[in-house]
C-alpha cells in the first residue's frame, strides 16, 4: 500500500476528486481518501511513479506532502 499526505482538501467533494484522480491512474486501485488526516493510500497492482501521482493531484488543486 502507497500511503501520501494531500494538503488543501476541506470536504467531501475533495475527496472524490481525489480519489477520481487516484483511480484514474494505471496500477492504482483500492484507493482510500481519509478528509480528517489529509491521506490518501492505494494498492499498486504495478507500479505507479510518484510523479505520476504528484502530478495527478496538482493538476486538481491540491498539493502533495
Amino acid at each position: 500500500m502507497t500511503t501520501i499526505k494531500v494538503k488543501g482538501m476541506r470536504c467531501g467533494h475533495c475527496v472524490a476528486s481525489v480519489t477520481k484522480a487516484l483511480e484514474a491512474l494505471d496500477g492504482a486501485t483500492n484507493v482510500r481518501v481519509d478528509l480528517a488526516t489529509g491521506a490518501a493510500s492505494f494498492d499498486e497492482v504495478r507500479p505507479v511513479e510518484k510523479a505520476q501521482v504528484r502530478a495527478a493531484i496538482e493538476a486538481i488543486g491540491f498539493e502533495v506532502d
